[in-house]
This record gives C-alpha cells, structure tokens and sequence, in this order.
C-alpha cells in the first residue's frame, strides 16, 4: 500500500465548530447542530447511527475541511438535542423532515451530499427517496436496514455476543430500562 492510500484512510485533524446551535422542529424537539470546515464548501450532511446514537467530533473529522461545509446534528431525542431520549412524535418520517429543516434554515443550501452510517444509513436512504432532488450523492457505511436478520445477529446468541461478548447489546441488557427486541 503506498503512502497517498495510508493517508486517505486516516480522519482529517480534529476541528471546532464555526457555528452551533438548536434548531425547534415541532412537537417540542429542538435539535442540536453544528457547521465546521469551509462555509463555501461542498455541502454534506452527517447523520450518525442509533437511533438513539449522537454526533460527535471524531463525525466532523470525516471530510476534508478545507473542501467541504460539514453540518452534524443529533438526531431526535439523542445526544444535546431536546428532550432527551424521547420517543414522542419521534418517527422515521419526524427525522426525514427535520433534516430538510435543517438544509433550509441552517446549513441554507440548495442540495448536499448526505452521509451516513449504521441507522443513519438507513436514514439517509429515507431521506433521499423524499427528496431526490436535494441529495447530490450518498455515502453509505456501515448499512443497518432494521431486518429481522440483522437484530437477530444484534441480540440473539451466536451473533455479535460471539464476537464481542463483553459489549454486545445482549450482555448489556440487564443496564436497559426496558426490554430488547425480541428475536
């Protein structure tokens, strides 16, 4: 592997934000957001995985700062958004909305690239069947589609509890203040 391929699998330099804030949605959700690298820049949404997951700044370090205008946010009920952890009025279809509200009022830009991983994959997909026009590519990583096969190998025996027993959702069950899903 030569060195310009070792350097492009590395995340870019840590960064601060150049703007932060909450943006009201409706049925009292406010999210949390933020914009870093180049206000000009490309446009590119980041959407973090969950659900239930939040933002954070290893998130911003995905993209070159230099070429892109990166918005991150936390998603309904995750991380600094508000209220915590709430499920109302918290839908697939909420989230969809909330991020052309997002590409409207704060990012204020005509279309973007949107990223995202594990339920934000999802997610993103969500996003671009509502609103093709405004989506100029997808970056997918790490796809969680919610199928009856995936939570199986989530939190049925045999699957990530193999793997990784001590941090599989399974083995951290008993910390959950309500049931996993059952297989």
């Amino acid at each position: 592997m030569d060195m310009q391929t070792t350097e492009r699998r590395t995340l870019y330099p840590p960064i601060e934000p150049y703007e932060t804030g909450h943006l009201e949605v409706g049925d009292g959700h406010s999210l949390y957001w933020e914009l870093c690298g180049n206000p000009d820049g490309k446009p590119v949404a980041f959407l973090h995985g969950g659900p239930g997951g939040a933002s954070s700044p290893d998130h911003r370090r995905q993209f070159n700062p230099d070429k892109y205008k990166i918005l991150v946010f936390d998603q309904r009920g995750c991380g600094k958004s508000t209220p915590f952890a709430s499920l109302d009025n918290n839908t697939t279809w909420d989230l969809v909305e909330d991020i052309e509200k997002l590409r409207t009022q704060v990012a204020k830009v005509d279309k973007w690239q949107v990223f995202g991983g594990s339920w934000g994959s999802t997610l993103s997909l969500a996003y671009a069947q509502t609103y093709p026009d405004r989506v100029t590519e997808l970056v997918l990583r790490g796809i969680f589609l919610f199928d009856q096969y995936e939570l199986d190998w989530l939190y049925s025996e045999g699957g990530a509890s193999a793997l990784y027993p001590d941090q599989s959702p399974r083995a951290n069950a008993a910390t959950c203040s309500r049931p996993i899903a059952s297989a």
